[in-house]
């Protein structure tokens, strides 16, 4: 695979700010990329005034409108490209101005790839973000983490990751041969742990570019339209919904059993985020059943992505 061109896709739900703060460092990069690499942002029908600050500031970047349906507007929009591997970014995300190329290599150097990400900083360069995700079941329920006790030592070392949330480039055809973002997360939260395991599963994997660098400015596209107490039970329920979906053997049964015990002695917040997954139910079953349909060999595989990715 030779890559000849590629494309920055900006997500934007009412982050006007955002972009003033993020897209000239994502305009910068895109100019500096070793391949012709445009910039569009994807809005996902905001009622600021973000479409009329773009036109009059950047009138260079291209700009298509979707429903908000979260990350999963990203799938629509890769539909309609050709580019063969396009980067995701969350609108809160600045890029340093050589970050493309290093996302770009490891499509030509591995058949594998389904999605590359670099090392993430927040803005002011301090704090380490991701995205070296590593992956542990802890009281039945599934955890994605980057910041692990002994993140720092593995900082600064290109190795696989299990998930990538904010920034990510993606191989298109592979991206959307698994169906992309499941909008079943939908407002979000986990659904990058999804598509990474069901990646893996598929036999593809995340690679983790710490030569590419890039800030973020966590939970500052969600916890301002939702509350930091809808953000958490968000966390839980779509954490139960992934468990359900995807999860077979003694990783399912365990889980189970915890749910019991959780529910029986778990907070009102807990209970709440398991009524509105239950809710779901049906939507997770149609996509258990497609995911796992003719599949052999599951539980293997997946105590598989559990070690590889164990903290």
């Amino acid at each position: 695979m030779s890559l000849d061109r590629t494309q920055i896709l900006v997500l934007n739900y009412n982050g006007r700010a955002l972009l003033e703060e993020c897209l000239p460092s994502v305009v910068e990069a895109a100019r500096r990329s070793p391949v012709p690499c445009g910039v569009t942002v994807v809005d996902n029908d905001s009622a600021d005034d973000s479409l009329a600050w773009l036109a009059a500031n950047h009138p260079g970047v291209n700009v298509v409108r979707r429903p908000n349906r979260g990350l999963a507007s990203f799938n629509d929009v890769l539909m309609e490209m050709d580019e063969p591997v396009a980067l995701l970014l969350n609108s809160d995300v600045k890029l340093d101005p050589d970050s493309i190329a290093p996302l770009l290599r490891p499509f030509d150097e591995h058949a594998d790839a389904l999605f590359t990400a670099p090392l993430c900083w927040t803005f002011d360069g301090q704090t380490y973000e991701g995205m070296r995700t590593r992956v542990r079941t802890r009281y039945g329920l599934v955890q994605g983490m980057s910041r692990v006790p002994d993140h720092r030592e593995h900082i600064h070392r290109a190795d696989l990751t299990a998930a990538a949330g904010p920034v990510l480039a993606v191989h298109r055809e592979r991206f959307l041969a698994l169906g992309g973002y499941d909008p079943i997360y939908f407002p979000g939260r986990i659904e990058d742990l999804d598509l990474g395991f069901r990646g893996w599963m598929a036999g593809l994997k995340g690679y983790y570019v710490p030569e590419s660098v890039a800030y973020h400015k966590g939970f500052a596209t969600f916890a301002p339209e939702l509350g930091e107490n809808r953000c958490d039970g968000l966390a839980i329920r779509n954490t139960l919904i992934f468990a359900w979906k995807n999860l077979k053997g003694r990783r399912l049964a365990n889980h189970l059993a915890w749910l019991a015990v959780r529910l029986a002695r778990g907070g009102r917040s807990f209970r709440r985020a398991f009524v509105e997954a239950a809710a779901r139910w049906p939507e997770v079953v149609r996509a258990r059943r497609a995911l796992h349909a003719g599949s052999t060999g599951w539980v293997d595989r997946q105590e598989a992505f559990f070690r590889r990715f164990e903290w």
